[in-house]
């Protein structure tokens, strides 16, 4: 056995069994390993190691397993470097695998020679170069407790060389060796008893309850439901913790910020207490002002607790655990007022998004219609997947998840390029579930389409039940083009955010997928019957309007006037100026006296 042979037996022996990798001189040793590995693990090839680190780190995601992705040295290890630190901040476990030139050569200037464990050193928690065989079966080891213990990246650099040499399985038995094992547990983490008195008697004294909650909820989810309906609290989601609760609970008020509700907003800017539940939400503009209300807050980890907002008690261990703790010692509130208040705050909400999906202009399709005819399609036990873009609000605002129901995205990061590897990656791991990804025609160029060769050379195994890459075609890097009036108060500046017409459907039929177009604002319905109707991967575009505005739930004076400076000598002004107030004109009509019945 080779140190390649080993390390691919060790990895498998930690439940690894697909790794997403791309081949390179740097780990020819670990390729012909895996060729006599006979699929177990299993070599998964992408495009670009980029691909193959955004594909681990969803597969963690989606299964709560380790991610794994291998590359060679060089730049290939360079290429992975975006979709660890989507990892790293969305606290995800990923062990990359990196080949290293042979040790010979190590300190010469030599091709391809990288200090790989500099350049891995802020993306992992744990990296290190294994320079003799009997290292490797500990630094594999350690890799893995590290990234299951603190939910992150862990680096293992191999040289070539060492990659060919016969392994040692068992190191001698000398001063310096180190013996090893796979296996590690999920700690009972609970925070101490004062701690958790002093939490409950801040939520029984308030009388406004606002809970936030993140993905660290996602285990959580009766708990959480029985702490909202003793608080008489509203529940509402940041994008990562999208599927901790279905969002048909009538206090579930959706998401938050500026891709959020208007019923999120509404609770959390007039709460007197908030109560964060395993989330990192960092965005203070959409939180209540310091000193305003008291807070709770439950984090496994100590390092991020009370950093977002000044809390009264910092509950340190897991969420599951700590509410089941914490809820003997809440009060049931009798006065219901503010929870009728958030429901009614929820319906009229979901009366503002109806009437902003049924507008559309000079027949061009509204981006917004094509999330809303999805949501009540959405097939049972589906998986959700969405770029960063203003696709995201619609994705964010408009989807209606069902219990059973999973849903991620680049959270932290909010990195462009990771719908279409995540919902790759979800299919590998959940051949029998539908997937859908959502992806704007700026990031589905960026990488997307080259992925979807990856899908045609797979697509015997990614058959089934559909997985369709939804395109949203409108010709703008749009998101930026908002952001750049809403927050510089500047036009949008066609040199930079105009991108090419691509017929992306067309090129899917092209490599032998299936396309399906549609660019009427009618037959949005009948496009989504059509991919979810068959199987297999499809990719589905839709020919949107560019100028509908994703309008956040309260818009801020700053950005309102910087939004209006740049509407002046925009060459898209008469549009933004149309659809702007007929857009926000339905809210105003929906919050209307009697509106609500």
């Amino acid at each position: 056995m080779k140190v390649a042979d080993y390390v691919l037996d060790r990895i498998r022996h930690w439940g690894v069994h697909r790794v997403y990798a791309y081949p390179g001189d740097g780990i020819n040793g670990m390729l012909g390993a895996f060729e006599r590995a006979k699929g177990d693990p299993e070599f998964i090839q992408p495009r670009h190691e980029e691909m193959g680190a955004f594909m681990a780190c969803a597969h963690a995601k989606f299964t709560g397993e380790v991610g794994c992705c291998m590359a060679t040295s060089g730049p290939g290890a360079i290429h992975l470097l975006n979709g660890l630190y989507d990892a790293k901040l969305d606290h995800q476990p990923v062990v990359a695998v990196v080949g290293q030139q042979k040790r010979i050569s190590q300190g010469t200037h030599y091709q391809q020679e990288v200090a790989l464990e500099h350049l891995f050193a802020d993306v992992s928690e744990f990296v290190q170069v294994c320079m003799h065989p009997a290292q490797v079966r500990h630094v594999i080891d350690r890799a893995f407790k590290t990234a299951l213990t603190t939910r992150s990246v862990a680096t293992v650099i191999i040289p070539e060389d060492i990659q060919e040499e016969k392994a040692q399985p068992a190191p001698p038995k000398t001063h310096g060796a180190v013996y090893s094992s796979v296996g590690w547990s999920r700690p009972r983490m609970l925070p101490n008893e004062n701690e958790l008195r002093v939490a409950a008697d801040v939520l029984n004294e308030g009388k406004k309850v606002a809970i936030l909650v993140g993905q660290g909820a996602a285990h959580a989810a009766d708990e959480v439901v029985e702490v909202a309906e003793k608080l008489g609290a509203g529940v509402a989601k940041a994008l990562l913790g999208r599927e901790v609760l279905p969002d048909g609970l009538p206090f579930v008020t959706g998401p938050v910020g500026l891709l959020g509700s208007k019923a999120s907003d509404e609770m959390i800017m007039n709460c007197d207490t908030l109560f964060m539940i395993g989330t990192s939400f960092p965005y203070s503009e959409w939180l209540p002002d310091e000193g305003s209300v008291r807070g709770v807050e439950i984090d496994i980890d100590g390092r991020m607790i009370g950093i977002r907002y000044p809390m009264d008690a910092h509950l340190v261990g897991d969420s599951k655990e700590t509410l089941k703790e914490l809820l003997p010692l809440l009060e049931q509130k009798t006065d219901r007022s503010w929870r009728e208040k958030i429901e009614k705050n929820v319906r009229t909400w979901n009366r503002i998004l109806d009437d902003r999906a049924s507008q559309h202009f000079n027949g061009l399709v509204n981006p917004q219609t094509v999330a809303h005819e999805l949501s009540p399609r959405l097939p049972d036990d589906c998986i959700l997947t969405a770029d960063s873009g203003s696709a995201t609000n619609w994705w964010a605002r408009y989807l209606k998840l069902r219990a059973g129901m999973r849903a991620s995205l680049s959270g932290t990061l909010a990195t462009m390029g990771p719908g279409t590897p995540y919902a790759i990656a979800a299919k590998f791991a959940y051949p029998d579930r539908p997937v859908i990804a959502f992806i704007g025609d700026g990031a589905f160029q960026m990488n997307g389409m080259n992925e979807m060769i990856t899908v045609k050379r797979y697509a015997d195994r990614l058959g089934g039940p559909p997985l369709v890459f939804c395109v949203f075609n409108n010709q703008d890097l749009n998101q930026v083009t908002w952001e750049q009036r809403a927050m510089a108060g500047e036009p949008k500046f066609p040199g930079s955010q105009d991108i090419p017409d691509v017929p992306y459907a067309r090129y899917a039929e092209l490599l032998g997928l299936r396309g399906v177009y549609c660019d009427q604002q009618e037959r949005i319905g009948q496009a989504w019957d059509e991919a979810l109707g068959g199987t297999g991967p499809v990719v589905l575009e839709f020919k949107v309007d560019a100028d509908i505005p994703p309008i956040p739930p309260h818009i801020m004076y700053q950005q309102g006037k910087k939004a209006a400076k740049a509407e002046l000598k925009d060459p898209d002004k008469v549009g933004m100026a149309v659809r702007g107030f007929r857009q926000k004109l339905a809210e105003f009509y929906e919050q209307l006296p009697g509106r609500d019945s």
